[in-house]
């Protein structure tokens, strides 16, 4: 797949041993989900959603990263929609997740962890007619099958069953799927490092997708392992969820809307002074390069070595010029030095 004629970002990888060749940002389509479920970012408008995947596009972002959980599929559902203006040839990787499963009748409650074949197979199917393609480029097993419900940034949400599908397992059924022919690529976001190794040894790990951003670093390991097997890393929140643009203060944190989940987060409550004075760090740095503070923070978790490429969301096109240039910029030894200080590597 080649996309000729958006060339505004110039380097490109190679996404582990896999042959896609990806843009260092991709657009990430959580925050464009729409509202009514429990993760969701708040109340969006469809056609400013569709517009603003269709701009990154153009503007050279040559892959999507979404999740059937996004929305309760809404957000496949606007990929699809977006993608369909695009040729076969033209037209961007398409990157979604299987393994958080939700209860229609209950929109707003936990989805729930699991990787049952009978359900993996069901969630892909599904994926792929919402999303309109016949291949998924790279399918993603959410987060570990733990058979309990899901509460983001815990660890555990409470033991619903004590049934799960273990992990040498549901690895086997991915690349079994990845040999079918629906799947190009496979990956495993959330996994830690003794999880990957143990998944190695049944079949290659393509891809994982840890959070990684000058806040969150705990991936650091995992991130090690995948560059010493050759193993493509895409990392999610580089932003921190949007604390890290340089456009966020305690004001407008007590503005979010109120079923934004962001609302409660430790990141924007506890610890938002913090966090903040991490975003200033970057504002000189930015300046220097005449980037904004969002490309330059990505531009250090690129910067960062394994890292393959960065998720990055936006609601509108407006928000994709803000970091569209991020895997042009080039920061200097000093730049790193900065950060390294600032958040005390």
């Amino acid at each position: 797949m080649t996309n000729e004629s958006a060339n505004q970002i110039p380097d490109t990888v190679r996404l582990g041993a896999t042959d896609l060749t990806i843009s260092r940002v991709g657009f990430g389509s959580w925050a464009v989900s729409g509202s009514g479920w429990a993760y969701s970012w708040g109340a969006t408008d469809d056609a400013e959603s569709v517009a603003a995947i269709r701009h990154a596009i153009d503007s050279g972002v040559n892959w999507i990263d979404t999740a059937a959980v996004y929305g309760l599929g809404h957000s496949e559902e606007l990929v699809g929609k977006a993608v369909s203006a695009y040729s076969e040839a033209d037209r961007p990787y398409i990157f979604t997740k299987v393994g958080l499963v939700w209860d229609p009748e209950d929109p707003k409650g936990a989805p729930i962890r699991t990787m049952e074949p009978a359900s993996v197979r069901r969630e892909l199917e599904d994926s792929l007619r919402r999303l309109g393609v016949e291949r998924v480029d790279l399918y993603q097993v959410h987060w570990p099958d733990t058979g309990e419900a899901f509460v983001y940034g815990a660890e555990e949400g409470g033991a619903v069953s004590p049934n799960h599908t273990p992990l040498e397992e549901y690895w086997q059924l991915m690349a079994d799927l990845k040999a079918e022919g629906k799947i190009r690529a496979i990956a495993l976001s959330n996994h830690d490092a003794a999880q990957l190794t143990v998944a190695e040894s049944i079949a290659h790990v393509d891809a994982i997708q840890p959070p990684f951003s000058a806040v969150n670093r705990s991936a650091a390991a995992d991130i090690a392992w995948a560059r010493e097997h050759d193993t493509g890393v895409i990392v999610y929140s580089p932003l921190q969820s949007g604390l890290l643009t340089g456009a966020f203060s305690a004001e407008r944190v007590a503005n979010l809307p109120a079923e934004d989940w962001r609302r409660t987060s430790p990141d924007y409550t506890t610890g938002l002074e913090a966090n903040l004075r991490i975003a200033d760090a970057f504002k000189p740095i930015a300046a220097r390069h005449g980037v904004s503070v969002a490309e330059a923070v990505i531009a250090w978790t690129l910067a960062w070595p394994g890292v393959t490429g960065a998720i990055v969301g936006a609601r509108n096109a407006a928000q994709v010029d803000g970091w569209a240039k991020a895997g042009a910029v080039r920061l200097t030894a000093q730049d790193l030095a900065e950060v390294a200080e600032a958040i005390g590597l």
